[in-house]
């Protein structure tokens, strides 16, 4: 079998490994005082829930705590319920990602942990929150949130 005739099977190969949603987690952190924490994006100026994705060798809840840690400056307390799990291909702009959305209890002061990725921190209340319009499909997770709904989507 010559070059091209391995080319084709790792063309496959590298395809199935390098072509999968990326799993990330986002974070709805309730504040001591009621109010949820958001960050605002330095990449699009919109302002959204903390998050990221999930390191190699790390668990979900992992994950959301050095998330919101390194974004916000602020501890989880408790792990609260599964919001729920947004999976639409077009819900990141920049790719295929799965989001498993969390509520957290935290405390802490709010800062911004990484200026190169986040412009503000602000609590917010639940009124302020159905006004604002957010990035990705964070807006759908809060009103998912607020609703006291589980989701699959």
């Amino acid at each position: 079998m010559g070059m091209m005739g391995l080319w084709r099977p790792m063309r496959v190969l590298l395809g199935l490994l390098l072509r999968r949603p990326i799993l990330g987690t986002s974070i709805i952190p309730r504040l001591p005082n009621g109010e949820i924490l958001l960050v605002r994006r330095r990449d699009n100026g919109l302002w959204s829930l903390p998050g990221g994705i999930v390191d190699w060798g790390e668990d979900i809840t992992t994950a959301a705590r050095r998330e919101l840690a390194e974004e916000t400056g602020l501890t989880v307390i408790q792990m609260g319920r599964l919001v729920g799990i947004y999976s639409a291909p077009e819900r990141d702009p920049r790719f295929h990602s799965v989001c498993v959305a969390l509520e957290a209890q935290v405390e802490g002061t709010p800062r911004i942990g990484d200026p190169a990725e986040i412009l503000e921190v602000m609590g917010f209340s639940r009124d302020e929150l159905l006004h604002l319009t957010l990035s990705h499909d964070h807006t759908q997770q809060l009103r998912d949130y607020l609703a006291g709904n589980t989701v699959l989507a």
